[in-house]
């Protein structure tokens, strides 16, 4: 069957838009997303350093209050108007557009650093049986295995060590990315998320066993109740909240805009954020006990080895792997863990590109994805394993966290609230569809806590890396990478819009979205 369009010029039938064959795989899939690496090496060290135990109080009033009611948000937004962020905002306002593109680059910009994070990983996990880093983990990170130059530049000294396990990071990721959304995504999360589950279960059970763990958990947990009168205790539960649960980046949108019609939605966040958090304190159990080892076999406080991040993954981990019993059992369950975590977050980046360049060019979905996973993999090659790498990873990642999603976030929750004012036709239509109900309380907390949470958090990031040159980098370097870069993916996304969606797109062209809509308003008409 074809469709004329107004010239008269036959247009090819359009591919229908896929979906996931049940509710649980996409329950799997958002899971999938949101449990990453930051789960493993970042929520560990913020509750440790904002309470411990205490920080529970602000975590879960972060939750509620902010992280569901834009989970929910998103899945309204993608499931209502059945696109990509770009054309899931367009249906909404044309105007509208530019922030669903705006989305899509900071999903490109995540991908191409965040693969690489991957294969450091793969090759941990190796170095897990060999214990390659010998006595001085630290070292043998940035030298040998890096070789981090000690100029901050931009330069394309390859280091094979990374580029290998990264092309093959790269190649697995667009194979699923290719198979698509039911043989691709959905049979990757299905088989990747259980297995991280099974692996940080053992972990964390290895761990309990160490001497010292106790001492690790009393430091995780112990109260610090001051803590709570600490606004940046607060803002640092909610910025993280953000981060955690995959919103207001493009990627909820994405999925949802995959589920069938009859979806219970806010249900399945429910169980989505609450899988998301019991994670998060599983990986905080694991990482604390290990830690109370790590300072037990060198006398020191737990304080004293607690670090975030990359630290924790690639300099901590491996001297616990050094000395504890079955190490190298236990560093493979972690470096493993963080594999999968990568590749299941990984791959729902991506989908937010793939999706949107689907949409607008209206493209098969193989097409689309080699023409987007294939230049964002090559990017990724060319200026992450190189002795640099660490550089531009560092910058990237601080300035998109704050400068693309959290201001993105704000920007999302003011149009529309306050611009467009949806909310209570986005309330209606997850009412329609869910078992969990809600309209006055979900749009207040939309409406006016987000925007005063994400406005607070902003500006404080602002005035932290304006009053000081990130990291003492050189000004040029942060001003390009870090800075400019920010700048950049506005401006982009502004181009972006400008250019004419083609008539094959799902904007022009989408039978099955115009037969959605003249359902609804024949069931509306009843």
């Amino acid at each position: 069957m074809t469709t004329a369009s107004s010239g008269g010029t036959p247009l090819a039938a359009p591919v229908g838009r896929e979906t996931f064959s049940s509710r649980k795989l996409f329950i799997l899939s958002a899971i999938g997303s949101a449990v990453g690496l930051g789960n493993i090496w970042r929520f560990p060290y913020i509750a440790y350093e904002n309470g411990g135990g205490a920080f529970l109080i602000p975590y879960l009033a972060a939750l509620l209050s902010a992280g569901i009611p834009l989970l929910f948000l998103d899945y309204a937004i993608g499931h209502k108007f059945r696109g990509s962020a770009p054309l899931a905002y367009r249906r909404m306002h044309r105007g509208a557009e530019v922030l669903g593109w705006w989305q899509v680059l900071v999903c490109f910009i995540i991908a191409i650093y965040y693969a690489v994070i991957i294969a450091w990983a793969a090759m941990y996990t190796w170095f897990s049986v060999t214990q390659a880093w010998g006595d001085d983990p630290g070292s043998f990170f940035t030298g040998e295995f890096l070789g981090v130059s000690e100029t901050v530049n931009v330069g394309f000294n390859f280091v094979p060590g990374v580029f290998w396990p990264l092309l093959i990071t790269w190649i697995a990721v667009i194979g699923i990315m290719v198979a698509g959304v039911r043989k691709g995504i959905s049979r990757a999360n299905g088989f990747f998320l259980p297995l991280l589950v099974v692996m940080f279960v053992l972990l964390v059970a290895q761990s309990l066993f160490l001497p010292g763990a106790i001492d690790g958990l009393n430091a995780f947990f112990t109260p610090d109740w001051t803590a709570l009168g600490d606004p940046g205790v607060w803002a640092a539960a909610y910025g993280h909240i953000f981060f955690s649960l995959s919103v207001a980046f493009g990627i909820m949108v994405t999925y949802s805009s995959y589920l069938k019609r009859k979806t219970d939605l806010t249900g399945s966040g429910m169980v989505v954020a609450f899988s998301n958090s019991a994670f998060e304190i599983l990986a905080g159990i694991g990482v604390f006990a290990a830690l109370g080892f790590m300072a037990f076999t060198a006398g020191s406080a737990v304080g004293d080895v607690a670090v975030p991040g990359i630290g924790l993954a690639f300099i901590a981990f491996p001297t616990i792997v050094s000395e504890a019993p079955l190490g190298g059992l236990m560093g493979v369950l972690f470096f493993g863990s963080l594999v999968f975590a990568g590749i299941t977050s990984l791959i729902s980046i991506l989908e937010v590109i793939v999706a949107a360049v689907q949409d607008k060019m209206g493209w098969p979905r193989v097409k689309a994805s080699l023409a987007v996973s294939i230049p964002v993999a090559f990017i990724s090659l060319l200026l992450f394993p190189t002795a640099t790498g660490l550089y531009l990873l560092d910058t990237f990642d601080a300035f998109v966290n704050s400068f693309g999603i959290l201001a993105g976030a704000l920007v999302a929750v003011i149009l529309v609230a306050w611009v467009l004012r949806k909310l209570p036709m986005l309330s209606d239509h997850l009412n329609k569809v869910s078992s969990v109900r809600m309209r006055t309380v979900w749009i207040a907390l939309v409406a006016v806590v987000a925007p005063v949470v994400l406005g607070y958090i902003l500006i404080n990031e602002f005035i932290s890396k304006i009053g000081t040159t990130y990291e003492d980098y050189p000004a040029w370097f942060v001003g390009v990478f870090g800075w400019g870069m920010a700048a950049a993916l506005v401006v982009v996304a502004v181009v972006l819009t400008l250019i004419p969606w083609s008539s094959k797109s799902k904007l022009h062209h989408d039978p099955e979205y115009a037969a959605l809509i003249a359902a609804e308003e024949k069931e509306e008409g009843r």
